[in-house]
């Protein structure tokens, strides 16, 4: 192939700068192969280089491997060095504070970036060991920095990594939106024209003692009330969560919960799920079957990063219910509304339930529909609570500006000691809510694909062909909001309106290889149970219709 000299060169010139040497030694095979001709050898170097990690709003995730197309820690020096151009130019005198789950390389990711700021002139400060995002979070505010980062990619599959930015001062400790994100990837761009082996190091940064952590924890426990014993199991899905939330949980003054034992420690390979995401089929089995051992209230679990929260309930066969991440949404901000005292903003992204907005209509708060994301949720003025329906939940803004699995988990395990103290289980206070107002039923479709090419031409599809009815329900009108629409910026998302008020959402995953539809319905026709069933019905007829649009 006539490319394949500037290949190679691109291929040893990143080599070369490599401090890793087993993505050093990834490389040094690639190339050798490739030079013997090798195809595989040359598709593998031309997959690794002929792109380049996005630095965006959720500033980089991918696969851990070696060139500009993988999570390393070229790549990371790169993006470190880019973040401190920008905050140098902003700040007299700019600070960091770094924060790393347990994944594989998110400790040496997290130490390269606090060298890099160091020697940049930026007073960096690094947590003191791995631990969950929202304490990451929560520090940005509590010190305060200038900007945050933590090195996790989440409930990705275990090759993969991820860096995230937040900012603090006038972003209040919120993760980084345009203009920031574009001008942060300029900074990177041009750091990458050159050899990290030329960036200035220092290792005068300061690890943090528990102060940080100690803080976090008496704060999130200050949300927590138990006015009766509540039982439940608790994963930690392999992650960073069980260290911090062990503590919250006792100051709080919950029992110890029974522990999925198998994964409570952290374990970067993930070894007893597929995908270490409270969503994905099968991954809370071991939860379940820990909870109906002890005859628990409630199986709870965080993600790996412990930013997210999922619940589950025993029903009267014995099997168990994870709750969707609208539930839970609107059971908290249930909550949430009702500590409000009349004041403050509930929001919501766009793609969660619409039962947040009438719950703020029910007590006279505000409301504030956002693109997906806490980048966007966390900026809603005033705000007093947010969700999406993606398992995160901020119930506590003045503390942290991000989703918070712990402080949900603390909020919801509150709610379940109160019915429990009232005689009352979480599937009572589901049928109060829908008789208070109206039942909100929800689905989502998940399309992974191997191709990501696949997603657009799905996305094009939809657009040059627009259904007049979704199963047996027609559509009304459909927003497209490809050039931006209303209040809302550019993006990769179609909303259509169902006669009877029902809606369906279709984007790309902004983390993972899948294309997402989003289902809605509500009904306040009948008794409580009634609702139920009619809105759920509507959604169920509009996932059959959408699974055979989508064939």
């Amino acid at each position: 192939m006539s490319e394949l000299p500037t290949l190679l060169a691109q291929a040893r010139a990143w080599r070369d700068q490599d401090p890793d040497e087993i993505t050093r030694a990834e490389l040094d095979e690639l190339i050798a192969g490739a030079e013997a001709g090798d195809e595989t050898a040359i598709a593998g170097l031309a997959d690794r280089f002929a792109a380049r990690l996005e630095f965006g709003t959720a500033g980089l995730r991918g696969e851990l491997g070696a060139g500009p197309n993988r999570m390393n820690r070229v790549l990371v020096c790169q993006a470190a060095a880019g973040l401190a151009a920008y905050l140098m130019a902003r700040n007299e005198s700019p600070s960091v504070v770094i924060g790393y789950d347990g994944r594989t390389n998110s400790e040496v990711f997290a130490r390269d970036t606090a060298t890099i700021m160091a020697g940049a002139g930026v007073r960096a400060t690094l947590l003191p060991r791995h631990l969950p995002t929202p304490v990451l979070a929560f520090a940005v505010r509590h010190l305060p920095a200038s900007a945050g980062v933590m090195v996790t990619a989440s409930h990705n599959p275990a090759r993969d990594n991820g860096y995230k930015v937040y900012l603090g001062g006038e972003d209040n400790g919120s993760q980084i939106v345009p203009p920031a994100d574009g001008e942060i990837a300029a900074e990177i761009a041009r750091i990458a024209t050159g050899s990290i082996s030329d960036l200035p190091r220092s290792t005068d940064f300061v690890i943090t003692d528990d102060g940080v952590v100690d803080e976090y924890v008496r704060r999130t426990a200050a949300l927590g009330h138990a006015p009766a014993p509540v039982s439940f199991a608790y994963t930690a899905m392999h992650g960073v969560g069980w260290e911090t939330a062990q503590k919250v949980f006792a100051a709080a003054g919950f029992p110890e919960p029974a522990l999925v034992t198998e994964q409570i420690e952290p374990d970067a390979a993930f070894p007893t799920v597929a995908f270490p995401n409270p969503e994905e089929p099968g991954a809370m089995d071991l939860t379940f079957a820990r909870a109906a051992s002890v005859g628990a209230h409630l199986a709870i679990a965080n993600d790996p990063d412990a930013d997210r929260l999922a619940v589950a309930v025993p029903s009267a066969d014995g099997s168990w219910r994870r709750l969707s991440g609208n539930e839970v949404g609107y059971l908290l901000g249930w909550r949430a509304a009702q500590r409000a005292d009349g004041e403050g903003t509930l929001a919501a992204s766009i793609v969660s339930s619409p039962a947040l907005r009438e719950i703020a209509r029910w007590y006279a708060l505000n409301y504030e529909d956002t693109l997906t994301g806490f980048k966007w949720i966390s900026r809603a003025p005033g705000i007093v609570y947010g969700y999406e329906e993606a398992l995160g939940y901020l119930v506590d803004p003045e503390k942290v500006r991000d989703k918070d699995g712990i402080s949900a988990a603390v909020d919801f395990l509150s709610l379940a000691s109160e019915l429990t103290a009232a005689g009352k289980t979480i599937d009572d206070h589901l049928l109060d809510f829908a008789d208070r107002f109206g039942a909100f039923a929800s689905g989502q479709i998940s399309l992974r694909v191997d191709d990501l090419a696949d997603i657009g031409r799905m996305m094009a599809r939809l657009r040059a062909d627009a259904p007049a009815a979704i199963g047996a329900i027609a559509v009304e009108s459909i927003d497209d909001f490809i050039d931006g629409f209303e209040q809302y910026p550019a993006g990769d998302i179609l909303r259509f309106h169902l006669v009877g008020g029902a809606r369906v959402i279709v984007r790309p995953s902004g983390t993972e290889p899948k294309l997402k539809v989003y289902i809605d319905a509500s009904s306040t026709d009948g008794s409580a149970a009634e609702r139920v069933a009619a809105a759920s019905a509507v959604v169920a007829e509009l996932d059959a219709g959408m699974r055979a649009l989508l064939e």
